[in-house]
């Protein structure tokens, strides 16, 4: 039976500037930074309703003035694998390509994904299949997951999603895909190997 996995990008395979690199841009700690910000556009901005100029116009909750630009470059400029992920990615494709596996993203996020394309050609390793900004629906909507595996051509059940967060990785579960919670690439790679890949 033909198997896919399916990744989420954010806190999964790639560092999420949001937490740290992003406070610091304004000099403040997350903790300080996450009440000042209107979180609708953000949500907008992955599901591909706004776009950037607006997404950093309405980006705090006074509607303050900031360096638009210099925000951007900061994120771009964040943007690396996580620890052993990009050994791990080599080594699955290798993997897959033997055993007729496929790799698909499965990200709530913008446009912004193309800078981490940019920046670390995640396309040679996992396709960019399924970006919320493009299919405008996110995690942990049921039909993020139901659409993915369809336009793919395969049931929930033939599907592995590896994500970060519990709730996206219980939703999955509850539409019948088998789910790996992240913690670190080494347990990511034995839960592969759990799954009869070589990796």
């Amino acid at each position: 039976m033909r198997r896919v996995l399916l990744f989420d990008v954010m806190g999964t395979l790639v560092h999420d500037p949001f937490f740290e690199e992003v406070p610091a841009f304004f000099g403040v700690s997350f903790e300080a930074l996450l009440p000042q910000l209107e979180p609708g556009p953000w949500v907008q901005f992955e599901r591909g309703e706004i776009d950037q100029e607006t997404l950093l116009r309405r980006f705090f909750r006074d509607g303050r003035a900031f360096d638009h630009a210099g925000l951007v470059a900061c994120v771009r400029a964040a943007y690396r694998y996580l620890p052993g992920v990009e050994a791990l990615l080599t080594d699955l494709s290798a993997a897959c390509a033997g055993e007729g596996v496929s790799m698909h993203t499965l990200s709530n996020y913008p446009p912004w994904y193309r800078m981490i394309e940019e920046r670390l050609r995640l396309s040679d390793y996992v396709l960019w299949s399924f970006v919320s900004c493009h299919t405008g629906v996110r995690k942990p909507d049921p039909e993020a997951y139901l659409g993915a595996a369809g336009a793919l051509g395969v049931a929930p059940a033939q599907c592995v999603f590896a994500d970060d967060r519990g709730s996206n990785c219980e939703a999955a579960r509850e539409v019948g895909m088998d789910t790996i919670r992240f913690e670190d690439a080494a347990q990511l790679r034995r839960e592969l190997r759990a799954r009869g890949l070589r990796v």
